[in-house]
């Protein structure tokens, strides 16, 4: 539904991956050190980043779609 001149929610999403795939791992890390309080194995630093990288994916697409949003209510 993009029309020329904008910005695609997919364009969007691939320049802000970089950005949120390090969010979801910060995030992962912290779930993790709140389960191990309530008896669950810790997530290690390693397997919070190796789960963020797909797991970025929708979260970039999600901010995206924001962005796309604040934009259009931009204009």
């Amino acid at each position: 539904m993009s029309t020329s001149g904008k910005w695609s929610v997919t364009r969007l999403a691939v320049l802000l991956y970089p950005f949120a795939a390090p969010a979801v791992a910060i995030n992962l890390f912290m779930l993790g050190l709140i389960a191990h309080r309530i008896g669950f194995p810790a997530l290690s630093p390693t397997t919070t980043v190796l789960l963020s990288i797909p797991l970025g994916i929708p979260a970039a697409w999600a901010a995206g779609r924001w962005v796309r949003g604040l934009m259009d209510e931009a204009d």
